[in-house]
């Protein structure tokens, strides 16, 4: 299904593209990613995603890893929203898991649709992420 003209789709990681053992919800060829990965995690997130064929902008959150939270994450995950319309992009949806960053996002950004997937596939707090690359 496409969006109307101009609109793009925004997707969050942990719990959307990557759940785990299963496939995740992927992003089509114009969407972006909003991650609540600390931009300290880039290396084993950009090889995680090369390794799912996924090659889309990636937006880190800038919050040294011990130092975020599940709302520092909605939060910049609605800065960045922000901030790109004001650069000119239209959003359609954003596609998160989080319950809590779902409703900060809402609030900063009303206009966009926020999907939350809901499931208990993978974990909603801080965690580390290692990428292994299957021999």
């Amino acid at each position: 299904m496409r969006n109307a003209p101009g609109l793009i789709n925004s997707f969050d990681i942990d719990g959307v593209i990557y759940m785990g053992k299963y496939g995740g919800v992927f992003p089509g060829p114009h969407d972006i990613i909003i991650t609540g990965r600390s931009k300290e995690e880039e290396p084993e997130t950009s090889a995680m995603l090369l390794s799912k064929g996924i090659s889309n902008k990636v937006y880190m959150n800038p919050t040294p890893f011990d130092n975020k939270s599940r709302e520092d994450s909605g939060r910049h995950k609605g800065r960045t929203l922000f901030y790109l319309e004001q650069t000119g992009m239209r959003f359609g949806i954003h596609f998160e898991d989080d319950p809590v960053q779902a409703e900060i996002i809402r609030k900063m950004m009303p206009h966009i649709n926020v999907v939350l997937l809901q499931h208990e596939l993978v974990e909603k707090e801080n965690v580390r992420h290692e990428f292994v690359e299957a021999c």
